[in-house]
């Protein structure tokens, strides 16, 4: 006979399980059920689990049970006991609400902490008791910079999205806050998918950790029905505002590779009176919460986003996520197709892939491990188009560096643009330039107190995006010189730091 685990069963204090009951929740999920006792017990943690399963709940709730039985010691203004670090605004907004719900009934505190929006106000947060702060890594660093936060305190450390908090994007940024937190702490880290490099560098945080892999790691939901059209690049704009109409879609989530190209899609769909808004890393925070809540209300039918979305959207009964453009990171991929099929619900993920965009396909059905259908189209007919009218940019020229040697010119939607994610050190989204929209306040710091300083996606120039300085216009070669001064490209480059210390009991350093 088979008993059904409960909250109760699980040895949570009774004002967390009233919160659980006030949330409409009664049994957990295979994450929580496997996780939370695991937590509870003290010791680290590696969690895999498809997204919409309950992990955030996962942890928040036996971190709540963990502060709340045991007094703080030596507690003071701004020195948090759990630490908290996701990849993301809007992802850092929701951990922090599901915290707030969860322990309403018990005497904690939390705040959260990222870029984008004014810094007073965290300032004046810091100055009374944080128990449990929620944080990108990018602000949390100006607030370790201007000594306003006191890390010392730290008890439980997790890393939610840990796949995208360890990669290249983001672990400098880690690193620097790893180095002010204790040693003897608890690490508990957290995502969907796990590459096996990433896996090995989360293996050199923790120490002796349980394992919970609910599902076969990197897969997607089996709620999620998916489906691919082959269809050219030039077409994929009228195909979607077809299948939009046709199929009468009121919600659908669209991906694109880079922010320009969620500009002009959502603006494409307006004007076929589909209403339509775009959220990505250039978007001022106000801009993207609005655009959030009105796809969440019903005014905005689509919403176009960049990878930054698939790591912060959780929108109950999401029924359509179409990928315009393939990810060039197959695991962002299932973080894509993880907004619907959430919470046990179905959900639809249709690709719109163009035949350059085929090898990317083969990487993401290899990691899934499965084939995805390819569909048909019916009943679509391409509008004809003068050539001077299509989108699609020309190939650019090779460009020279001053070193002399040739660059080849970098394409709005290729591999070169999008080494994951929306630069600017602080959230990240692998898909939109450079490695995570990881810029020291999430938009390059600028956002966190200090001016207008462009983030490393654009550097000063116009367009925000290093395409190549003078991007459109061929390079001129420069005559070769005797002694000619070698340029960026000529120097040599930096040996790699070990990621963790070697030294024994160093625990996350």
């Amino acid at each position: 006979m088979i008993t059904e685990t409960s909250f109760a069963s699980l040895g949570l204090a009774e004002p967390l399980l009233r919160a659980i009951a006030d949330a409409g929740y009664s049994a957990p999920t295979p994450i929580q059920a496997q996780a939370i006792p695991l937590v509870l017990a003290g010791g680290d943690l590696l969690a895999a689990a498809q997204t919409g399963t309950g992990k955030t709940a996962g942890f928040t709730l036996p971190i709540l049970h963990q502060l709340s039985a045991r007094p703080a010691q030596n507690p003071k203004p701004g020195r948090p006991r759990c630490l908290i670090l996701v990849p993301t605004r809007e992802l850092a907004a929701q951990v922090e609400e599901s915290v707030k719900t969860y322990g309403k009934y018990l005497p904690l505190t939390s705040m959260v902490m990222f870029g984008g929006v004014n810094i007073n106000p965290q300032f004046k947060a810091l100055k009374a008791r944080v128990d449990i702060l929620v944080a990108t890594p990018g602000r949390l660093l100006d607030h370790l910079g201007q000594k306003s936060v006191d890390l010392s305190g730290v008890e439980i450390l997790v890393l939610d999205e840990a796949d995208r908090m360890l990669d290249m994007g983001f672990i400098r940024d880690i690193k620097k806050v790893l180095a002010v937190l204790p040693k003897q702490r608890q690490n508990l880290l957290y995502s969907a998918t796990f590459s096996d490099e990433i896996k090995a560098r989360a293996n050199g945080l923790l120490h002796n950790p349980g394992c919970v892999e609910v599902a076969r790691r990197n897969t997607a939901s089996e709620m999620v029905e998916q489906a691919v059209h082959l269809v050219p690049q030039a077409h994929k704009r009228d195909l979607l505002a077809h299948l939009i109409k046709h199929h009468d879609w009121q919600q659908v989530l669209v991906f694109t590779r880079t922010k320009h190209g969620a500009n002009r899609l959502a603006e494409k769909l307006d004007k076929d009176g589909i209403p339509a808004a775009a959220i990505h890393g250039n978007k001022s925070q106000g801009a993207r919460t609005k655009a959030l809540a009105g796809f969440k209300s019903g005014e905005v039918r689509v919403l176009v986003a960049t990878d930054i979305a698939a790591r912060g959207i959780d929108i109950d009964q999401l029924p359509q996520v179409v990928n315009f453009e393939l990810p060039n990171v197959p695991e962002d991929y299932v973080h894509r197709i993880g907004r619907t099929g959430r919470a046990g619900a179905s959900g639809s993920a249709l690709s719109l892939v163009d035949s350059e965009e085929m090898g990317y396909l083969k990487d993401i059905e290899k990691l899934i491990k499965r084939s995805i259908v390819r569909v048909e189209v019916e009943g679509f007919v391409p509008a004809p188009r003068p050539a001077a009218s299509v989108d699609e940019r020309p190939p650019r020229p090779p460009q020279q560096n001053r070193g002399g040697r040739p660059q080849p010119g970098r394409s709005d939607s290729g591999r070169g643009q999008s080494g994951r994610g929306e630069q600017g050190r602080g959230e990240q989204g692998r898909g939109e330039q450079g490695r995570g929209e990881q810029g020291r306040g999430e938009q390059g710091r600028a956002q966190a107190g200090k001016g207008g300083q462009p983030s490393r996606e654009g550097r000063g120039q116009p367009g925000g995006s290093r395409q190549g300085q003078g991007a459109g216009k061929p390079a001129k070669a420069q005559p070769a010189a005797p002694q000619q001064r070698p340029g960026a490209s000529g120097k040599k480059p930096r040996p790699q730091a070990a990621l963790f210390s070697a030294k024994p009991g160093s625990r996350g350093h």
